[in-house]
């Protein structure tokens, strides 16, 4: 969990839940889970899962809680985009909806920061979000675990303005997630294509950002250009703001940045910049 983050669309991860189960091909090369089941194994082993058996205690990836971590975003007070669970999915169904409130309730209380949901699961994100009575549930989930001794007023508006939600789309099998998405209430929404598997043709409405990028590390799938080109000219037309993160390749920064000759790196209108 960082402080500062490697990622080219954010500044920080704030990762109060980790671990995840897959459910698209997008999953298959997980960094999260490489990790979980490397060099992050013995921490994560030492606590128990959200849903104990003998098979999770011995899966350092399935979904665990840190509840001590819930507070960070109170603590950091330079303003900054911050990655919400980029170790998990914050709609995993083993997270559990009081601890889901709990952390909403930080990004309320969180002010000078913006969050960045991005989940393969906007269906449950929908559901979430569309909870009759979901302010107050957020509100008295901040008074009943003493988040924060600020005023609670900005918990009431919803939805948040400082809390973006994003889905993950990495091929045409996927897109139905865009309407899920489409459908959540939240200040900005966004997609994540990466890693980009194939070529995508989207419906753009009510979409307000963009991200492609081609997938990373040993094993990696290589992305066609013309998929890459094909999204950046799909966002000029529906004039959404298009972030090109990267090729892919052995190494994350393998091939760069340039599409065209041209950095892309379009940042939704309501986004003041901290960076």
């Amino acid at each position: 969990m960082g402080d500062r983050s490697k990622i080219e669309w954010t500044d920080s991860t704030w990762n109060a839940v980790t671990g995840c189960t897959e459910v698209s091909p997008g999953c298959d090369h997980c960094y999260a889970r490489t990790l979980a089941h490397g060099k992050l194994a013995k921490v994560y082993g030492a606590r128990l899962p959200v849903v104990d058996s003998e098979a999770n205690r011995a899966d350092t990836f399935s979904v665990r809680l840190w509840p001590e971590r819930l507070d960070q975003p109170l603590r950091w007070k330079r303003p900054r985009m911050i990655f919400v669970n980029s170790m998990s999915d914050f709609f995993h169904v083993d997270v559990p909806q009081e601890y889901q409130d709990q952390m909403f309730a930080v990004m309320g209380l969180a002010g000078q920061h913006t969050f960045q949901v991005l989940t393969k699961r906007p269906g449950r994100a929908l559901r979430y979000l569309s909870r009759a009575y979901l302010p107050g549930a957020i509100i008295d989930a901040a008074t009943l675990h003493n988040l924060s001794m600020r005023p609670w007023a900005d918990l009431k508006a919803w939805p948040l303005s400082n809390v973006w939600i994003g889905a993950t789309v990495e091929r045409q099998d996927e897109a139905f997630r865009v309407e899920q998405l489409r459908q959540c209430p939240a200040a900005v929404r966004f997609l994540s294509c990466e890693p980009l598997l194939g070529p995508l043709t989207l419906d753009l409405t009510g979409i307000h950002w963009l991200i492609a990028g081609g997938e990373s590390g040993y094993g990696f799938r290589p992305t066609n250009p013309e998929w890459i080109r094909s999204l950046r000219d799909q966002c000029l037309a529906a004039g959404v703001p298009f972030f090109f993160k990267q090729w892919g390749g052995a190494r994350a920064k393998s091939g760069g940045r340039l599409l065209d000759g041209v950095e892309w790196d379009g940042m939704p209108a309501t986004y003041g910049g901290v960076r």
